[in-house]
């Protein structure tokens, strides 16, 4: 009996040249990874940092591509279910600029830029654990153990006769 695998939708958001280098986007993206939608969303909502708004601008086009993708399918898709599976930032093209310095030289300065990709997708439902096999075990090993102590006992009564 051969089962169908469940597909779960995945909808993608790419901000490319961000004007912030990656190391500080990273240091934001790493906290979404893997998180709930709205929950990524709500800690980005409320971030100091910089580096949030523009990755919050990538997650909250990557959920409308979602909702879209759905919407052309005419599937119906639960927002409360997806989740950040992919989230990485790439290093771009750096500008380079440069700075007067002493005696007439000049320093280059590289100001870098990132690009953000963000993988959205519903996550599974999960199954319900079965607990009657659980019980099951316990009572039958409950009542094993109730049987070597009898055994055990019956054992001692004889030995004393």
């Amino acid at each position: 009996m051969a089962s169908t695998p469940v597909m779960t939708q995945r909808a993608r958001a790419i901000q490319r040249t961000t004007r912030q280098s990656p190391y500080k986007m990273r240091l934001v993206i790493d906290q979404i990874r893997g998180k709930n939608v709205s929950d990524a969303l709500a800690l980005l909502r409320f971030s100091k940092k910089h580096a949030a708004k523009q990755i919050e601008k990538t997650l909250s086009s990557a959920v409308a591509n979602a909702e879209y993708k759905a919407r052309q399918a005419n599937e119906a898709i639960d927002l409360d279910l997806l989740v950040v599976s992919h989230a990485v930032v790439n290093e771009g093209p750096a500008l380079k600029r440069f700075m007067p310095a002493a005696q007439g030289r000049a320093t280059p300065i590289r100001k870098r830029t990132s690009h953000v990709d963000i993988i959205v997708s519903e996550r599974a439902a999960k199954p319900k654990p079965v607990a009657k096999k659980t019980a099951t075990k316990k009572a039958v090993a409950k009542k094993s153990t109730a049987k070597t102590a009898a055994s055990k006992t019956a054992k001692k009564t004889e030995g004393e006769k």
